[in-house]
């Protein structure tokens, strides 16, 4: 039955391919610059997200940070503490996404993401000035949270709304690569400072919290920038500037044939959406084809939170010293090699595989090979115990730290970006702003847990047990993804519908026919209408 379902999805495919009447232009890079530039902007505030991921749990390896709040007590003591101040901003990022839907359906994507901005500053300042007491990182990583959680669902929406599709997956797909090099600069920045002298004090844990500023003042000062989505100019009927944007964006006239076709499609498949719910956008959740691309968004990031690769992220010196790699330099320096390899594997990714091989093929292999690497950690973990009191780092640790790097690449062409590359494609523009709160929402609520729980994990599962756990997650995966996740590439957003059943090929080409020939007529009435004036002065004359 799912074999029958899946080459099923594969003829929708096909049909939805064939019902989009804009053609793939194929034109070179440059041509897209604007596409490009827009999203880079959007995808600052996503840098946050990666940046935070491995802040948290660099920032308190460090001793000052440590003897400044006190963390002392027990190795469950401690463990606890440190899942709350890692897993706080997860929780706040949550309740962000939550409210990002609403809101960006009120305000736009443009200015969305302006006030993601500031609520994450307000956080961050908080998050700087804290001393002694917890109680202000824990209310500061709270707010910041909440404006990475509202960028993270708006970013993606954004991003997929104003790519061109043959350049979808890579454009999109920016994503991850900004949150790994979030992730690497914290790494590198954490590992910086552990040169620093101690006798400084609080400053030693004050850089690499006080460097969140940096990249978000940048983008506060470059989001005017931005044009606002066609999309969503289309859905609230604002259509002249949708189509003015959508040329400027494409670096095309709007005259142009290929972006009055798109500009047609977009508000075919908008117009058909607003007719069969009266007009109310929250009812188009539960419309034909719609329910089955909400339980993808939350399957999937559920199943990538569970990875393993996030419990590696957030706890990357602790994951390292916990096989064998002393020291906390040691472990803040392994992170950030380990950074780096995922910088280089996921820009490879997206700039030359994510368009060319698609999702679901990456997606497949990738999570094998995870699997594979964690089951072999594990094993070398069970029947090589590091030694708590060796003096030097053992060949099984070494062989432990490669297993680990190498888990982390087929993570950087899978489960890293095609999460995020898929559900920004998947849902209609009258959903996709609740698609992507649906999303981000249950990837914020994992991270919450996994980063609450790794630690105690740690714990409770020795001897490689929490390798072989996340291994076996990885199986799950790799089942649900073969027989029940269609392939998406090279598909408009609006042929979609046609892929998830919510309308027939038939039927969308009926619409969108009906409206390129009014785009048609309404620039062949205004050239008439300027021939007729210019004939009319010459007669005067």
């Amino acid at each position: 039955m799912a074999v029958g379902a899946a080459e099923h999805a594969n003829e929708r495919r096909h049909d939805a391919q064939e019902a989009s009447f804009a053609p793939d232009t194929h034109r070179p890079w440059h041509a897209h610059s604007r596409a490009y530039l827009l999203a880079a902007v959007g995808f600052m505030g996503i840098f946050l997200f990666g940046y935070d991921t491995g802040l948290g749990g660099g920032v308190i390896a460090l001793p000052t940070f440590a003897k400044e709040f006190n963390i002392t007590g027990s190795k469950a003591h401690i463990a606890a503490l440190q899942g709350n101040i890692v897993a706080i901003l997860q929780g706040g990022a949550f309740f962000g996404a939550i409210g990002g839907a609403p809101l960006e359906d009120y305000l736009g994507r443009k200015w969305s993401l302006m006030v993601g901005c500031w609520i994450f500053i307000v956080g961050a300042i908080l998050q700087v000035v804290a001393t002694n007491s917890l109680s202000l990182v824990y209310g500061g990583r709270f707010v910041s949270g909440f404006g990475v959680g509202l960028m993270s669902m708006v970013c993606p929406t954004y991003a997929s709304e104003i790519a061109p599709k043959e350049l979808r997956g890579r454009i999109t797909g920016m994503f991850q690569v900004i949150v790994v090099i979030g992730v690497a600069f914290s790494y590198w920045i954490n590992y910086g400072v552990t040169f620093m002298n101690a006798s400084r004090g609080a400053i030693q844990w004050r850089i690499p919290i006080g460097f969140q500023l940096v990249p978000v003042g940048f983008m506060v000062m470059l989001l005017p920038i931005l044009k606002e989505s066609p999309r969503w100019l289309a859905i609230k009927h604002k259509d002249e500037l949708a189509l003015k944007n959508l040329a400027w964006i494409r670096k095309l006239p709007a005259s142009d044939p290929s972006v009055q076709f798109e500009f047609a499609e977009i508000v075919a498949a908008i117009r058909e959406e607003e007719q069969a719910t009266s007009g109310a956008s929250w009812r188009e959740i539960g419309a034909k084809g719609n329910p089955i691309r909400f339980v993808i968004a939350f399957v999937i990031f559920t199943l990538q939170q569970w990875s393993g690769q996030n419990s590696i992220s957030y706890y990357a010196p602790t994951i390292f010293q916990s096989i064998g790699l002393k020291g906390a330099k040691t472990g803040l320096l392994a992170s950030g090699v380990y950074g780096i390899v995922k910088i280089v594997a996921t820009g490879i990714f997206i700039v030359f595989g994510v368009d060319r091989f698609g999702r679901k093929k990456p997606l497949l292999t990738g999570i094998a090979l995870m699997s594979l690497f964690l089951w072999i950690v594990g094993a070398i973990f069970k029947t090589h115990i590091p030694d708590a009191a060796a003096t030097t780092v053992p060949p099984a640790s070494i062989g432990m730290a490669v297993c680990i790097y190498l888990f982390v690449i087929p993570y950087c062409f899978s489960v890293g970006p095609l999460p995020w590359v898929i559900c920004s494609e998947i849902f209609s523009n009258r959903t996709r702003h609740y698609g992507l709160m649906t999303a981000a929402a249950t990837q914020w609520a994992w991270n919450f847990g996994v980063t609450k729980a790794t630690p105690l994990m740690v714990i409770a599962m020795p001897n490689g047990g929490i390798f072989f756990f996340f291994g076996a997650i990885n199986i799950i995966s790799f089942t649900l993804a073969l027989f029940f996740l269609p392939e998406t590439s090279g598909t408009s957003l609006e042929a979609m519908d046609i892929i998830f059943g919510s309308v027939t090929k038939e039927e969308r080409e009926a619409e969108i026919a009906r409206r390129a020939g009014a785009i048609e007529k309404a620039f062949d009435d205004e050239e008439k209408g300027v021939t007729t004036h210019h004939e009319h002065n010459e007669d005067k004359v």
